[in-house]
């Protein structure tokens, strides 16, 4: 297969790399596309050495697939033109997430709704993908009325220039600011634009494609996003109403065989999900289960995952490896 990943520089961008040669996804040739700045630069990939080329160039080129990771504008502009030209996107931008025509796709939870004809496909937020793993065996047993989640997100999430920002201020190093206050030693409850009725983009998101994945509009759901000094992935702290009761102990039987999601639940043992513990791994990380006791029928819970791996990569790439095993390309 020719496989194109656009936005090749960037940290999901490399990550996406990292991921196709560690799943061994079936890449006979790959087609490495970046900015302008960047043309012409060589990266490397499975040991072989590869040149960046515009994204013109990668559609003459006709690739069977093409990963995206180059920022909503890029992707609303060059999408239709790879598609076009025969080629299945997968998006990882929030440009085509809402839009009624594609398919917004966590693979443990939705990617039955794939067909042939999907020629842009959604990655979700990384916030969101983590926390529906965990909601989709909850709603299938007790059906979920409300959530409640607050996140905890890694600068990661933001880019190279948060990640430099962040080290700049443990060395006492003046620099570029990718947040408009410092962020070491600090919790900045604003992620992304701010919206008309107080949310920002980050936490409405996180409303609508929870109710798009898994199909039901009536969840209610409501957030709050933080970024934190972190790195190696997102937490968040997710209070589940259900319409049913529950047996705690049946819930952790139930994610602890829920595809992609992995129990850390062993308080005696001080055992429970972290960014140093999901660093670098695929998988969901859930944790901190207990009653609310305040109100029947509710869980609270602690979820943890790599909001570069699970959170944007390999969600892309586990897409890509559905529509391959499934002859949808």
């Amino acid at each position: 297969m020719k496989v194109a990943v656009v936005g090749v520089t960037g940290l999901v961008g490399s990550k996406m790399l990292q991921v196709l040669a560690e799943r061994n996804f079936p890449v006979e040739e790959l087609i490495p596309v970046a900015s302008e700045k960047s043309i012409g630069k060589e990266i490397i990939f499975n040991n072989k050495s590869y040149k960046i080329i515009s994204a013109a160039d990668a559609i003459l080129a006709k690739p069977d697939l093409a990963i995206f990771s180059a920022g909503g504008s890029v992707s609303l502009e060059l999408a239709p033109k790879f598609t076009e030209a025969g080629i299945t996107v997968i998006d990882n931008s929030s440009a085509w997430r809402m839009n009624p025509t594609t398919k917004l796709v966590v693979p443990e939870v939705n990617a039955q709704l794939l067909t042939k004809e999907d020629k842009i496909i959604a990655n979700p937020n990384c916030s969101t993908i983590q926390m529906v793993v965990v909601l989709k065996p909850l709603h299938e047993k007790y059906k979920i009325k409300r959530v409640v989640v607050s996140t905890y997100q890694s600068v990661t999430g933001t880019g190279i220039k948060a990640v430099t920002q962040l080290m700049n201020e443990r060395k006492g190093i003046a620099g570029e600011m990718a947040y408009k206050y410092p962020i070491d030693l600090n919790a900045i409850p604003h992620i992304d634009a701010f919206l008309e009725n107080g949310y920002t983009k980050e936490e409405m998101k996180m409303v609508f494609e929870t109710q798009k994945i898994l199909g039901d509009d009536h969840i209610k759901v409501t957030a709050t996003c933080v970024r934190i000094p972190t790195m190696g992935g997102h937490s968040e702290s997710v209070n589940i109403e259900f319409e049913n009761d529950f047996v705690l102990s049946e819930v952790k039987d139930l994610l602890s065989k829920a595809n992609g999601v992995v129990v850390k639940d062993d308080i005696a043992n001080f055992i429970y999900p972290m960014p140093l513990t999901a660093c670098d791994k695929d998988d969901t990380f859930v944790g901190r289960m207990r009653r609310d006791e305040t109100q029947p029928n509710t869980l609270n819970c602690w979820i943890v995952s790599d909001n570069l791996r699970k959170g944007a990569a390999t969600n892309a790439v586990q897409i890509a490896e559905y529509l391959v095993t499934h002859n949808l390309l």
